[in-house]
Order: structure tokens, then C-alpha cells, then sequence
């Protein structure tokens, strides 16, 4: 089989109150990795604002835009230019009243390729996202792309093993996480330190049972009581880290993904031929108890 791979692109970025400067300094890191060689560009969750979901707050709506929409008009003019294929975590306003967290996906002649609307919502203290984001109602997506079969999920989508299954069933050649998690500061360091392992270990397994690479793209720097850890991090097919970027620091890193390692991982390791779909039913229920 002929080797085929993709050059990715990490954007790990602190953010800042203002919008349009949070959008401009993305397009700047963006064609800092397209310099580089990168091909697909995957920016994190809700690039263009701070992590406004700490607090409940209704002025935080208007933070909100349609998709397509101004940013994606602007980062589809970006990507035609570089020739790249952009992931980009945006705030959408599908109506009033009706808010998604959502990623579109710009193909690398500036087209708009579609969007997915984030399906897992947390509420958690400092995460306070049921209150602006309506669940996603798309199901799960698959970008056929210039440089490949992007599967995108965001953030808490990453906890679950049915969405990045679903998502390499459908036929995702690489599995996408934009996200937004970081730790308190009151927090000890070995707390810190055992959340991020968690975090990076549920993907990387996520890499082992599906034969795909796994990219997670996060924010850093400090917003209110949180420190956003970055950490992106890369894997191959099954659950190597390629590339892990600092914790506080900004970072903009390109690393090459074969997607040729798939076929190779899932041959020896037939986890999917081995699957007793039959079986799989109580899945469906939410405890399995007497009720």
C-alpha cells in the first residue's frame, strides 16, 4: 500500500476579551503552520472568546454567531489562500433562543464542508455549559477533506468511547478534539497531574480500539480562577503520542500522521472484525438495573 500522511496543525493559543484579537492572532499562528507544511489546521474550543461557560451570564450570548457566518466566511478566505483545511470551534446562534457549541469545517479550497454541533454537555463548577448550549442534533460527522476523512468531536466528546467509536465506524481516517479544560488553581499538583493523564489516556485508548490517530487541540493560559492546561497532544494509530505541547505555554507545532498505519494496526489487532455488535443492546439503557 502506498503511504499516505497528513501534516497537522496545532493551535494551542491563551485568549484574550476581545473577539476580533482572538480571531486575528488565530489566523496569524495559522499561516505560521502553513508555512511549515501544515495541511489540516485544527484551532481549539471557542478560539475566538475566553472560556465564558465559568459563569452562567446572559450577556455572554451575544458572543454567539451564525455558521456559516462571518468567521467562517473569513477563515474560508484564509484556507483557500493557504491551501489548508481549517477545524474551527465556534459559539453558533441557530435561532434566538437556540445556542450550539459547534465546529465547522473549511476545505482547503475555502468551501464550507458542514458542521458538528457538540453532543455531550457538561455542568460542572467552571463548566457551566448546559446553560448556553442546546445538544447537538446532527449526529455524529465525518468531513471528506482534500487531505482526508476528518471525524470531529469536541471536548467532553472525548470522555466517551461511543462517540469516537461511532465516529471511526462512519469512516474517520482521523479523530479531531477541540477542546477547552483546564485545572483550578487551588488545585494541588498531583491532582493536575492525575486529570491530565486521565484526559490524554481516555484518547489515546480511543486511538487503540479504532486504529486511528487522535489529535486534541487545547487552550492555555489563565481565565478567572482556571488554568488552562494545554498539553495538545498527537497519537498515531494505536495510542502513540507523536507530539505533546507544553502546559503553559503557546505553542504552534506541525506533525506529520499516517494514514496508512491504520490498515496495518487493524489487521493485527482485528479489534473491529471481533466486535459482537449482536451483544451490545443493554448499551442503549442508562443503568442496567432492575428499573
Amino acid at each position: 500500500m502506498k503511504e499516505k500522511s497528513v501534516k497537522i496543525g496545532l493551535v494551542q493559543l491563551s485568549c484574550s476579551a476581545e473577539p476580533q484579537k482572538n480571531l486575528e492572532k488565530t489566523i496569524a499562528a495559522i499561516r505560521n503552520a502553513a508555512e511549515s507544511g501544515a495541511q489540516v489546521l485544527c484551532l481549539q474550543e471557542l478560539f475566538q472568546s475566553l472560556y465564558f461557560c465559568d459563569v452562567e451570564d446572559y450577556r455572554n450570548f451575544s458572543l454567539a454567531e451564525k455558521i456559516p457566518g462571518p468567521a467562517t466566511e473569513e477563515l474560508g478566505r484564509v484556507a483557500k489562500e493557504l491551501g489548508v483545511v481549517i477545524v474551527a470551534s465556534l459559539f453558533e446562534k441557530r435561532a434566538e433562543g437556540i445556542y450550539h457549541n459547534t465546529t465547522a469545517v473549511l476545505d482547503a479550497d475555502g468551501s464550507y464542508l458542514g458542521k458538528y454541533r457538540k453532543m455531550h454537555i457538561p455542568d460542572d463548577p467552571g463548566y457551566y455549559e448546559k446553560f448556553y448550549f442546546t445538544p447537538g442534533d446532527l449526529g455524529y460527522k465525518v468531513f471528506s477533506t482534500a487531505y482526508g476523512k476528518l471525524g470531529i468531536l469536541i471536548c467532553w466528546d472525548q470522555w466517551y468511547p461511543e462517540a469516537a467509536r461511532i465516529t471511526s465506524l462512519m469512516g474517520a481516517e482521523i479523530l479531531f478534539y477541540p477542546t477547552a479544560i483546564g485545572w483550578h488553581q487551588s488545585q494541588d499538583a498531583a491532582t493536575n497531574e492525575e486529570q491530565y493523564q486521565a484526559w490524554q489516556t481516555i484518547q489515546k485508548a480511543h486511538a487503540v480500539a479504532n486504529g486511528v490517530p487522535v489529535v486534541a487541540v487545547n487552550r492555555t493560559g489563565v481565565e478567572g480562577e482556571m488554568q488552562f492546561w494545554g498539553g495538545s497532544f498527537v497519537t498515531n494509530a494505536f495510542g502513540k503520542v507523536l507530539y505533546q505541547a507544553p502546559h503553559l505555554e503557546e505553542q504552534v507545532e506541525v506533525v506529520e500522521v499516517s494514514l496508512t498505519q491504520s490498515d496495518g494496526y487493524r489487521t493485527h489487532w482485528p479489534f473491529l472484525r471481533d466486535r459482537r455488535i449482536d451483544s451490545y443492546q443493554p448499551i442503549l439503557k442508562r443503568f442496567l438495573d432492575e428499573d
